[in-house]
């Protein structure tokens, strides 16, 4: 076989290519020469390379260099605008979560929402960067948008406040003795930091050790991938926390748990929903293949896909997908999303007030038990305490709390069997 014969396939391929990169550079002069109106051509190469993503996926987007600098302020927890993480699903702009403790979440957006106008104008072929782009503005700015929810008759209009959004990434409060909550809102530079100082806060409440411990991840909209591992990690002693494949080297990737720095195995139990994406998803994967926590609720929102930012010489930047995120069980997250081991759906708890229950002692001529005196109180039923969000919020935490203390019920009974 000749040299000639070797390189002919390659030499085709690289004609094809040029002929491809010709026919895209005649197509912008002849626009330059004659267009209606004269173009920038910064503007239209912007828009070429917008074009070319949107070919790809909802999450691989071009980020114009006022829209780049505002991207890397979002990881710090501080931005401006509503306080929704959207995506692109089945052609519709969706909310993946509202973020708690801003003018979206207060005004009741909901995952899964789709958002039809933002003010007058249609959401439809709109790229979730020229939606993130319309939303944000001023600290004050009312701004209207139009949703539709399964519930829905006909699309409804919220009128919501922008506000400057500080996103607080973990909280932390006792729920009973021994019994911790933690949520974690969203996946910042500094949640693992903060997650640590969160369990010595509730430890300290608690006598120095916990019984057991709730992670709260519902409507975490995911956020940095180094921070969920971290997070993982905090609960995980060894094992797989997750792994990535893609087509370039630097996108095969493992990440594995270490001992230094691990909590005690305390029972756990992971609150997720349909608004738990991306990085939450990471942490409640991990931690329910290696066996160390309960997973409960409704099936997350299966973003298992990796994007990496890249700089680019305009001070522009490139968001793009470069793999996919496996659990340490192999399971990939995208479209899948993590399945609860046990399903609760939200529901509205009521508490019912002087109900009245007949005993035996209210009963005529009833037998009193000689000796016994007096009978002692009834103890008063012990309670979680609230928290935000609300009672449909409330029910899957209680459902945690009663999972978490039937456990400690459990194996006293064992060791006293």
């Amino acid at each position: 076989m000749s040299t000639g014969q070797v390189n002919r396939p390659a030499t085709a391929e690289a004609t094809s290519q040029y002929q491809d990169l010709e026919l895209f550079t005649d197509v912008l002069s002849i626009v330059r020469k004659s267009y209606v109106e004269e173009v920038e051509i910064r503007d239209l190469i912007h828009g070429a390379i917008n074009g070319m993503l949107a070919n790809l996926d909802p999450h691989s987007s071009f980020m114009p260099p006022e829209m780049y600098r505002e991207m890397r302020i979002d990881t710090r927890g501080e931005f401006g605008g509503l306080g929704i993480e959207i995506t692109i699903r089945d052609g519709v702009l969706t909310i993946v979560s509202p973020i708690e403790d801003t003018p979206a979440f207060r005004e009741g957006l909901q995952a899964g929402d789709q958002i039809i106008k933002i003010e007058d104008k249609f959401t439809k072929d709109m790229t979730i960067m020229d939606a993130v782009k319309l939303m944000r503005g001023p600290r004050g700015a009312e701004i209207t948008i139009t949703v539709m929810r399964d519930s829905f008759d006909k699309p409804l209009d919220f009128t919501i406040v922008r506000e400057i959004i500080k996103v607080k990434s973990v909280k932390a409060r006792t729920l009973e003795d021994g019994y911790g909550y933690l949520r974690i809102a969203q996946f910042q530079e500094r949640t693992a930091e903060d997650l640590h100082d969160s369990l010595d806060l509730l430890r300290e409440e608690n006598g120095g050790e916990l019984k057991g411990l709730i992670l709260d991840m519902r409507n975490n909209p995911g956020g940095l991938l180094d921070q969920a591992v971290e997070v993982a990690d905090t609960f995980q002693a060894e094992g797989l926390i997750v792994y990535t494949e893609g087509r370039e080297d630097g996108s095969q990737m493992k990440f594995v748990a270490h001992q230094k720095g691990t909590e005690p195995p305390y029972p756990m139990v992971v609150l997720i929903n349909g608004g738990s994406a991306s990085a939450s998803e990471i942490v409640a994967g991990a931690l329910q293949d290696q066996d160390r926590a309960i997973i409960l609720g409704t099936q997350s929102f299966g973003k298992g896909s990796v994007q990496t930012i890249i700089p680019l010489s305009d001070e522009s930047g490139l968001r793009l997908t470069t793999a996919r995120y496996y659990t340490p069980n192999g399971t990939s997250i995208q479209a899948r999303g993590i399945v609860p081991d046990i399903i609760v759906k939200p529901v509205e708890v009521k508490e019912l007030q002087d109900v009245v229950h007949f005993r035996e002692k209210d009963l005529k001529n009833h037998f009193e038990t000689p000796g016994n005196g007096e009978p002692e109180a009834e103890p008063e039923p012990e309670k979680a305490h609230r928290l935000e969000g609300g009672d449909r919020d409330y029910y899957p935490l209680m459902r945690a709390l009663d999972l978490l203390k039937g456990w400690h019920i459990l194996r006293d009974l064992n060791r006293a069997a």
